[in-house]
């Protein structure tokens, strides 16, 4: 409601550059009503200009939640001076308080300061000009394309170990590190595209190209590897500091894999994510194809007629899978080449 562009925006920078301040309840309610005196009372369309010019009456403005309306202008705001606050303005001190008290978004425009300032659930957030979250966002994406390159070549190595029968619990663990990673970077650019309101078109645009593909990405690795069964799959990694992500060790104890095992012990996928990617193979014949060959490597080593014998699998389809299995195969040795 605050990004650039929106109506809301427009009247809170009239108000910064007019150099007269502000203060802005968003959300007209009971416990508003009880810390609120003196001043008019309204029932206005809201308009940047409207809050422009209101503002610079003494006073607060209170406006409905979806500042769709201006309730009342002018008003003094009493909160409970024993909520604890560290601000120092009495405009910012009132603002802090008044959130807090009345669990709504609090507005102040400081004239000598010229921020415009938000307070909501017991923060401050100091609403910044799209250039400056630009350049942080821009620093961000450039991370998240190295990032996501470093991904790509890490699953590429996943592939090969797996159709060779040598993936071991390190390699797994980087690839959930990895993820993960990238994961932290997509949240953090996503919050800068929200910030950015319509100046964020190009920025979400870039972000949705570098991210497609990747929660399939992490589902499939999770059903090869049974994780999330015990545990919470990748999503135990949420939580984790900078130090323990980059703790290999330690990302492999969250996936749900004991102390006893070892970071070079061999684990086995059960190769779904591989099958996933052989095009025109319907989702619900994959897991059939594993449980009649047991196996990934036997799999790989079935013939075109050996794979009639699955059921759902025709003569036509049953090429479609070797030819597949066997792409495959090639490109696992072209990366272990490399």
């Amino acid at each position: 409601m605050m990004a650039p562009g929106t109506p809301l925006r427009d009247g809170l920078e009239r108000v910064l550059r007019g150099r007269t301040g502000a203060l802005v309840v968003l959300g007209h309610s009971r416990a508003v009503d009880d810390i609120t005196t003196g001043g008019f009372a309204l029932d206005l369309p809201f308009t940047p200009q409207s809050l422009r010019e209101l503002a610079k009456m003494d006073g607060a403005l209170i406006i409905d939640g979806d500042a769709s309306r201006i309730r009342r202008a002018a008003a003094h705001l009493v909160p409970d001076a024993d909520i604890d606050t560290p601000e120092t303005g009495t405009r910012h001190r009132t603002a802090d308080r008044v959130s807090k008290q009345t669990g709504l978004p609090t507005i102040t425009v400081s004239a000598s300061m010229s921020l415009i300032t938000l307070f909501l659930d017991g923060e401050r957030h100091v609403v910044e000009d799209s250039e400056q979250i630009l350049s942080r966002a821009n620093q961000a994406l450039q991370t998240l394309e190295r990032y996501r390159s470093r991904l790509s070549q890490l699953i590429s190595k996943l592939s090969a170990l797996e159709v060779e029968d040598q993936v071991t619990l390190r390699d797994l663990a980087l690839v959930a590190q990895r993820l993960e990673m990238v994961r932290r970077l997509e949240h953090e650019l996503s919050g800068y595209a929200v910030e950015l309101g319509t100046d964020g078109r190009l920025l979400t645009l870039q972000l949705h190209e570098l991210n497609a593909g990747i929660d399939e990405l992490g589902a499939l690795i999770e059903q090869d590897y049974a994780l999330g069964v015990e545990a919470a799959g990748f999503q135990s990694l949420t939580g984790f500091t900078t130090t323990e992500l980059l703790d290999v060790a330690c990302v492999a104890r969250a996936l749900g894999f004991g102390p006893q095992e070892h970071l070079e012990g061999k684990i086995a996928p059960r190769g779904l994510r591989q099958l996933a990617s052989i095009n025109r193979l319907p989702h619900s014949l994959a897991p059939r194809l594993l449980e009649h060959f047991g196996s990934l490597q036997a799999l790989f080593g079935a013939s075109a007629t050996d794979l009639q014998l699955v059921d759902g699998v025709g003569e036509g389809r049953a090429k479609i899978i070797r030819e597949g299995l066997t792409r495959l195969a090639e490109s696992a040795m072209t990366e272990s080449l490399d």
